[in-house]
């Protein structure tokens, strides 16, 4: 699990061990788990996950089948 902060509030999203590949939700996933403070701020979240992906070399897919948890 990676956990991810915003605003002061967290979530958390899918980290695979062995070949480390990091799986975030498609917009439609997020937006329908997502509570109030989230619902719109996929794109942000997604930025700055693809940022922190490409500094560490971990790879980033987006996928209808990956899970967001929020806190």
């Amino acid at each position: 699990m990676l956990i991810g902060s915003m605003d002061g509030r967290e979530f958390t999203i899918e980290l695979t061990m062995g070949v480390l590949t990091v799986y975030f939700p498609t917009l439609a996933k997020w937006e329908a788990s997502a509570p109030d403070w989230a619902r719109h701020q996929w794109a942000r979240v997604r930025a700055d996950l693809s940022a922190w992906c490409e500094k560490h070399k971990i790879p980033l897919v987006i996928d209808d089948q990956s899970w967001v948890e929020f806190s």
